[in-house]
């Protein structure tokens, strides 16, 4: 008898390790559409003229250290790739008052727009608010010894500056943006 169960208790545990690892299986299997989910975003797309096409979900712009370094100026590719910041007063559009959008250095996601540009008199580019919410990410870095916002584009994480609560109406925020991590371009 003691045979008999101890078989019946082996048969049993073997079922429920199968049914358990099917479980984890299926469950692996549908968190897989999950994880590719997350290599998309849903941004707002504006035209060459700067035109609000829509919103778009796209692929997440993913390319190695080698790719981003030949494609960026090597002040670009410290400033979008490694958070770095270029000195103030040296950027090429810190002083730009022509109308346009600024445009990501790495994927070309609008970013900005003249419409929002002031003179913080930082010697950075500064915005008091994005082309669109959607088309920038926010986190948290702390540093050289401070607490602040880092702004990154949505489509591909380049580092583009930080964000302060100290800027004009309507919104009170100052984007103090790096020239180096954006690219202008000019409307007729």
């Amino acid at each position: 008898m003691q045979g008999i169960h101890h078989l019946t208790t082996h048969r049993t545990l073997s079922r429920r390790r199968f049914l358990v690892g099917a479980g984890t299986l299926l469950t692996g299997i549908v968190l897989v559409p999950t994880i590719e989910a997350d290599d998309t975003v849903t941004v707002i797309q504006y035209s060459p003229e700067g035109k609000k096409i829509g919103k778009v979900k796209l692929a997440k712009v993913v390319k190695s250290d080698a790719e981003w370094q030949h494609q960026l100026s090597p002040i670009s590719y410290e400033v979008a790739r490694h958070a770095g910041t270029e000195r103030a007063y040296t950027g090429s559009t810190w002083d730009l008052h022509d109308k346009g959008i600024f445009r990501c250095i790495c994927c070309d996601l609008a970013v900005f727009s003249s419409d929002t540009k002031f003179d913080s008199g930082t010697g950075w580019p500064s915005f008091w608010q994005p082309i669109a919410r959607e088309n920038v990410s926010e986190g948290k870095d702390s540093s050289l010894g401070m607490a602040r916002t880092a702004v990154s584009c949505k489509l591909c994480d380049a580092h583009l500056g930080h964000v302060f609560d100290d800027g004009p109406r309507p919104t009170g925020e100052r984007y103090c943006m790096n020239s180096a991590a954006m690219r202008f371009v000019k409307q007729a």
